[in-house]
């Protein structure tokens, strides 16, 4: 089981106040940001999304690409 820390946590939800960082400039960031956290799940709904890309993920070639490159370069399996 994976325990789920709040994205309300994050200092810079909704948005951050005076933010001078360019990449927060735009109508459009802090939504984009909120939709690769799936915030509008069910925890059901977010755990199965969750096996579907860990699944999707085994099989892919790029990630197992990119596996061996880890453990070549870093001993990382």
């Amino acid at each position: 089981s994976i325990s789920m820390f709040p994205i309300s946590h994050f200092p810079f939800f909704p948005s951050p106040p005076g933010s001078q960082l360019p990449c927060f400039h735009g109508s459009s960031t802090i939504r984009h940001l909120k939709e690769r956290f799936h915030m509008n799940l069910t925890e059901e709904q977010l755990q199965l999304l969750v096996e579907q890309l860990v699944d999707g993920s085994m099989r892919s070639l790029t990630t197992r690409l990119y596996d061996g490159f880890q453990y070549l370069t870093n001993g990382i399996m």
